[in-house]
Order: structure tokens, then sequence, then C-alpha cells
């Protein structure tokens, strides 16, 4: 019997304490919103001077962008979708 006693006091205090982190958690958020200024707004990324982009593809924060460059060749940008920041380049000419 001072088993269960202990128990369903254990489960209470639980019970109460994620509740009061619950609330803490959503007063947070509601107070402080994730920032949104950026959201929306175009971002310039500058392209190699004759180039043309082929496809891009989304992945998560990430966007590939495969161009085409004037020579020919083909490169691949990586970019971070939320800042446009150039990530990688990844040369994609045979060589030649």
């Amino acid at each position: 019997m001072r088993a269960l006693k202990l128990l369903v006091i254990a489960m209470g205090v639980l019970l109460v304490g994620g509740t009061v982190a619950l609330v803490v958690a959503v007063s947070g958020r509601i107070a402080h919103p994730p920032s949104a200024a950026n959201a929306g707004q175009p971002r310039h990324v500058a392209l190699p001077a004759g180039a043309r982009i082929v496809s891009a593809k989304l992945s998560g924060d990430r966007i590939l962008v495969r161009l085409a460059l004037a020579g020919g060749g083909e490169q691949l940008v990586l970019l971070d979708a939320r800042t446009g920041t150039q990530l990688a380049v990844i040369d994609a000419s045979d060589g030649h």
C-alpha cells in the first residue's frame, strides 16, 4: 500500500511538472516567435557569365542548382535556402 501511495505521488508530480514545462514552452514561443524578418524576401545569387539554370532541387534547408555554363560544361551549386549563402560549387565539366 505504501508503494502504491508513493507511485501515485510521483506520477502526480510528473504530471504537474510536465504541464508547467508545456506552459513555459508555449508562452516562450508566443513571446519570442521565430524570426521571419527575411522570410519571403528574394535572395540574389551571382551566376557565372552566360550560365543558365537547368534544374534546382530542394532538400531540407539546402538547394542544389544545376547550371549549364556558356563554355559547354556544367556546375552544381549548393545554397543555403534560408540565407542564400553559397555553400559549395562542384565543377561537372568533362575536363576537356
